[in-house]
């Protein structure tokens, strides 16, 4: 009796570029999903603090009690452009000129530095103070800015205001004032009146102590460092409600 065997199948060929045991394939497949991942969380980073939040860190004790220093706030980048600018906001400018004043900081190492310059970029670390600053508008384009009235108050337009957000024991201000916040500019004051280098102090500088609104980088709205402190940060309407248009 004869017996006869069917012929083995002939081996189906792997697709181009992908070994037979399908390991390397998988190893790449990964790899690029990764690299996928990866990329599209640094673009999504990137877009995120240009266009919407960035984080900064308190350098100063100017504003307090509202914001120590060291605090961690994270500001809104739609302020101005989408939205307008408002008396009583707290914003975070670039140096209008010197007001930080001329003394440079210590250069980081080259690793740390280009880390941190990377990290910074993406916005996964704070931005530094190195060349921003952060105030509270008390006047805004036309605003006539004074002080101070009998009772030791800052006026706006002509009517004095309260301003619950000054650190205890601070006074408006210590010295006397009258301006009107010219075009495209704005007026800012820390809150903690007597250690704040602000537009009161700043009129031989360029300017003359006015931030212009292209300075303006948003405005704070949420104190998330220390978490026992985390606050959101609310524009103080009542401050300014009876305050007319200039």
């Amino acid at each position: 009796m004869r017996v006869t065997y069917d012929a083995a199948p002939e081996p189906v060929p792997a697709p181009e570029g992908v070994a037979a045991t399908g390991r390397p394939a998988k190893r790449s497949s990964f790899l690029r999903e990764v690299a996928i991942v990866v990329v599209t969380a640094l673009v999504l980073s990137w877009l995120i603090k240009t266009f919407l939040v960035q984080a900064f860190y308190i350098p100063s004790e100017s504003m307090e009690a509202t914001l120590q220093k060291d605090d961690r706030v994270m500001v809104s980048r739609l302020v101005p452009g989408v939205f307008d600018v408002h008396r009583g906001d707290v914003i975070v400018f670039k140096d209008p000129g010197n007001w930080l004043g001329a003394t440079p900081e210590p250069e980081p190492g080259p690793v740390r530095g280009a880390l941190t310059d990377v990290l910074t970029w993406i916005g996964l670390v704070p931005q530094d103070s190195g060349e921003h600053l952060i105030k509270r508008v008390i006047g805004t384009p036309g605003d006539h800015v004074t002080c101070c009235t009998a009772e030791g108050k800052v006026s706006v337009n002509g009517v004095a205001i309260d301003e619950p957000y000054l650190k205890p024991g601070s006074v408006p201000s210590e010295i006397e004032f009258d301006r009107v916040v010219p075009d495209d500019m704005l007026f800012v004051m820390g809150d903690n009146r007597q250690n704040s280098a602000d537009s009161r102090y700043q009129t031989g500088n360029p300017g003359g102590g006015y931030v212009p609104m292209d300075d303006v980088t948003g405005t704070a709205f949420v104190l998330v460092w220390p978490f026992d402190r985390f606050t959101w940060m609310k524009n103080p309407g009542d401050v300014f409600a009876d305050v007319p248009a200039p």
